[in-house]
């Protein structure tokens, strides 16, 4: 059985990970035959009040946030490596480009978290799969820009153009798409970068992981 370690970047999709789409990731991969782990960084954010949609004055931990959706089964980044996995999958949500990245201030010019930047390097070297959902592919690219990945977000020519700009090549897909390099050993899908709903991301993060317990 495959061991698949999913990175989280907190919990709730404006200001941490997608909780809808971490927990589709988790379901398609055990049913898929895959064994999970998950594991985050110990990083400060700013909380937003989900209702409002605006700061709530307070910071959290992006670990004690993503154990929220682990059930408390969490490891910290820094003690994690290729070693502990078969392949890696990251759920999207604005963590990705918040907690994980700067990547929503500073588009092609961000930068990505050392650690974060390492796991996905160790696993990309080592010939593993590397699965990204939603926004999470920018981590790719701000990672493997050297060796000019090949992700989708789905259609958002925008973003895709600030992606490009950081070495990667971006394919336009449908939500319920896959897209896979071959070369890299790379799955990306769009998921809530284009939705609308749980029940049309769950096609393409299926999909994924699928592909990726495959590879594995």
């Amino acid at each position: 059985m495959p061991k698949i370690g999913v990175l989280l970047n907190g919990c709730g999709n404006i200001d941490g990970g997608d909780i809808h789409e971490a927990a589709l990731t988790l379901l398609y991969l055990a049913q898929a035959g895959g064994e999970y782990f998950i594991f985050a960084p110990d990083v400060s954010f700013e909380a937003i009040n989900f209702i409002t949609k605006q700061p709530a004055g307070e910071t959290r931990s992006t670990l004690l946030e993503a154990a929220r959706i682990a059930r408390g089964e969490i490891s910290d980044l820094k003690d994690v490596s290729e070693k502990d996995m078969d392949a890696l999958v990251i759920p999207g949500g604005l963590g990705a480009i918040k907690n994980l990245s700067d990547f929503a201030t500073k588009g092609e010019n961000a930068a990505i978290l050392p650690d974060v930047a390492r796991i996905i390097r160790e696993v990309n070297d080592a010939g593993k799969p590397v699965g990204a959902v939603c926004i999470a592919p920018a981590l790719l690219a701000l990672a493997l820009g050297d060796k000019k990945p090949k992700i989708t977000i789905g259609d958002d020519m925008g973003t895709a153009q600030k992606l490009e700009a950081l070495g990667a090549e971006h394919a336009a897909c449908n939500v319920d798409e896959i897209c896979v390099d071959e070369a890299n050993n790379l799955i990306t899908t769009s998921a809530y970068m284009q939705g609308p709903g749980i029940a049309d991301i769950a096609k393409g993060i299926e999909k994924l992981c699928r592909e990726v317990v495959k590879r594995a």
